[in-house]
C-alpha cells in the first residue's frame, strides 16, 4: 500500500479549495486507515505500507501498531519510481505484489482477492481502473521500467498509456471493475456522506 503522510498543505492538494488543509490532511488519515481495514480482511498474505516522503509520521508508526504491517519509505522521483522501485524489491522475494493506493474507497476485499487469483494464475498484470482516467491497484508478477517511466501521472491518461506499454511488453493483463477515486471537488461530491461515516 503506497500512503502519502497526511501534512496539512502536502496531503490532496486538489481538495485544499474545498476542504482547507487541515480538512484534506485529516481526510488522507482517513483514507489511509480505511484502506488498511480493507487490507487487513485477508489475513493469508503480508501487507507492507510504503510511506512518503518517509516513515516518520505519527500516523504511519499508529498504523503499523493497530494493523501489524510493516513500514517502508518510498524512494525515487516521481511515482513512477517510486512504484518500480517497491516492486522490484518485492518481486526479488515474492512471485507477485499488488500496489494500491488510499484513493479509492470502494475499493473492496473481493478486488483484492481477484487481482490475486489473476495473478496466481499466470496473469503478468493486474489493473484497476478508475474514473478519472488512472488506475487504484496494479498488480504484476514481473517488472519492467517501461510501465513507470515518463507516465503523465495526475492526468486522463494514465490508464491508457500504461495500456499501451502492456501491449508493446506483449504481456497478458487482466482488468478489474472501474472505481472511482477521491481527488477532486466533484468526488468529495459524491463521497460526502461515505465520509461523514468514517472515524479516525
Amino acid at each position: 500500500m503506497f500512503a502519502r503522510a497526511p501534512v496539512a498543505g502536502q496531503a490532496k492538494t486538489r481538495l485544499q479549495g474545498l476542504l482547507g488543509a487541515a480538512g484534506a490532511a485529516s481526510l488522507q488519515a482517513k483514507l489511509i486507515r480505511h484502506t488498511l481495514d480493507t487490507l487487513a480482511q485477508q489475513s493469508d498474505r503480508p501487507v507492507e505500507l510504503w510511506c512518503a516522503p518517509d516513515h516518520l509520521h505519527p500516523v504511519f508508526a499508529c498504523c503499523a501498531a493497530d494493523y501489524s504491517v510493516s513500514l517502508r519509505q518510498q524512494f525515487g522521483d516521481d511515482l513512477g519510481e517510486r512504484m518500480a522501485n517497491a516492486f522490484a524489491q518485492t518481486l526479488a522475494g515474492c512471485q507477485w505484489a499488488i500496489v494500491v493506493g488510499t484513493d479509492c474507497p470502494e475499493l473492496s476485499l473481493e478486488d483484492i482477492t481477484a487481482a490475486a487469483e489473476w495473478l496466481s494464475g499466470g496473469a503478468d498484470a493486474v489493473l484497476g481502473p478508475a474514473e478519472d482516467g488512472g488506475y487504484y491497484l496494479i498488480g504484476l508478477r514481473r517488472t519492467a521500467a517501461t510501465l513507470f517511466r515518463a507516465i503523465p501521472w495526475g492526468t486522463s491518461g494514465v490508464l491508457d498509456t500504461t495500456r499501451d506499454r502492456l501491449r508493446t511488453l506483449r504481456w497478458h493483463w487482466q482488468e478489474l471493475r472501474l472505481l472511482r477515486d477521491l481527488d477532486r471537488p466533484e468526488d468529495w461530491r459524491h463521497f460526502e456522506d461515505w465520509v461523514a461515516q468514517l472515524h479516525g
